[in-house]
């Protein structure tokens, strides 16, 4: 058909398509950075007014972390984002997940500079954590912020995911999502590590701006990116020969998805092992001040060790899948040193080497497991369903996103040792184990190819 024919002319130029990767892996960074950039943050926004901070609790900064997945997920935004990458294309949707981006930015840029953390507002959401209660207008403000940014960030994440599998089927599918995750870490690292800094030395403000001003790059280089791609794509299909019509995506196809066990296998890999990271992440900042006595100004610089560290890392496993194969035991190995991290950092000790170790370990679980979860959603699902695919995982991320971080924020005001919130990350490890060994026999049961190698070169 006119669509394989073009995607596969693309790919055979090694230039065109590891351009095109770098350009929309460019974009996911900047949005990467945005969504990390208030972690290093948390106990900044969590002192008095008087001490430069904005008097937040802990149940407020995890209400703001968890509004990431509000729209995504109680207004099924993400669900709505495949359909609309299915029908409207990689272009489309990409420039319009980048403007959300930008914009939702932009509003939490300005709750934290303009709105007043003096004034409050009553609020009843049992779910967020906060119920029957009084919560800062600037909270509410900064959240609506961060779950339009949401929205657009985990639109992005799709596009590109999909924008990858058109350009590198049949080539260095693992490699290039593998070197795509880790310039996302890059992003993630440098919030993790600069934010806080910034923030003491200028601002509480200034990291958030300088991640709308990133961000807005971001958005350049994907309208880049689309440029090419209509080119190239014209250029193509003026020289093809092929005359018969692209099968289109239809709304059954969804149902079709639904139905595959190694689908909802890998998505709710996907839940439960994100659930374990990204949550954690948001709070390790706070951990490493309070338990391990780690500087404020230097607190942020080991939880950057896990993003920094994926960043050489993923793309190796991601060449191991490429041309060895074995993406499940990648995965089953990855979930069991993840559980064990989290197993460790219950532990009442109190060293910051023994932090530094622990997050060392969990950089190589957080690089082990997307090198061989995302390329591996390409083989249980065709192309043609790959964008609404994509959504309903995601979609089901989100809801440990939202949910998760608002719980650890409760907790963390009852608990300050951090004990219960690391069993629970624990417990989610451990359930990826199972799951993953269960994705293992149903591999094995249908065939879909998850220990093969992706190179077909």
């Amino acid at each position: 058909m006119i669509k394989d024919t073009i995607r596969q002319k693309l790919s055979d130029s090694k230039l065109a398509r590891w351009t095109v990767l770098f350009i929309v892996a460019f974009t996911m960074m900047m949005g990467y950075f945005i969504t990390y950039e208030m972690s290093p943050l948390e106990s900044i926004l969590e002192s008095s007014v008087g001490k430069g901070g904005m008097g937040w609790t802990s149940s407020e900064y995890g209400f703001v972390s968890g509004s990431y997945g509000f729209i995504n997920v109680f207004l099924l935004m993400l669900f709505w984002s495949g359909i609309i990458l299915d029908k409207m294309g990689v272009r489309f949707t990409g420039i319009l997940s980048c403007s959300l981006m930008v914009l939702g930015a932009a509003i939490n840029f300005y709750a934290l500079q303009f709105v007043s953390p003096d004034n409050s507002t009553f609020i009843n959401i049992p779910l967020s954590g906060l119920a029957h209660t009084y919560i800062k207008i600037q909270v509410i403000t900064s959240a609506l912020g961060f779950s339009i940014f949401g929205v657009g960030c985990e639109m992005c994440g799709i596009t590109v995911s999909k924008v990858m599998v058109k350009w590198f089927t049949g080539h260095e599918m693992a490699l290039a999502m593998g070197i795509q995750v880790a310039m996302a870490r890059l992003g993630t690292g440098a919030a993790m590590a600069f934010c806080g800094p910034l923030a003491h030395r200028w601002s509480i403000s200034c990291p958030i701006l300088l991640g709308v001003l990133l961000l807005s790059i971001g958005l350049l280089a994907y309208l880049v990116y689309c440029v090419m791609d209509k080119k190239l794509e014209a250029s193509v299909v003026a020289n093809s020969k092929e005359t018969q019509p692209e099968e289109k995506f239809k709304m059954r196809d969804i149902w079709t998805t639904m139905h595959s066990t190694g689908f909802w296998l890998i998505t709710l890999l996907c839940l439960l092992f994100y659930s374990a990271v990204n949550p954690f992440l948001m709070f390790a900042t706070k951990l490493m001040i309070s338990k391990y006595g780690v500087d404020a100004d230097f607190a942020g610089f080991i939880p950057a060790i896990l993003p920094f560290g994926t960043i050489l890392l993923t793309p190796v496993f991601g060449t191991i899948y490429d041309k060895k194969g074995k993406g499940v035991t990648l995965i089953i190995i990855g979930a069991c040193m993840l559980t064990a991290v989290h197993i460790c950092f219950s532990l009442p000790i109190t060293s910051s080497a023994y932090a530094i170790f622990l997050m060392v370990i969990l950089g190589i679980a957080f690089s082990l497991v997307p090198s061989a979860l995302w390329p591996s959603v390409p083989k249980i699902v065709p192309i043609k369903r790959l964008g609404s695919a994509y959504s309903i995982i995601f979609y089901i991320q989100n809801i440990g996103l939202t949910l998760v971080p608002i719980l650890i924020g409760k907790l963390n005001g009852y608990d300050a040792s951090y004990t219960t919130s690391m069993l629970i990350f624990a417990s989610f490890g451990i359930a990826s184990i199972i799951i993953a060994v269960l994705l293992l026999f149903t591999d094995r049961k249908y065939g879909y190819g998850l220990q093969n190698a992706n190179d077909k070169d």
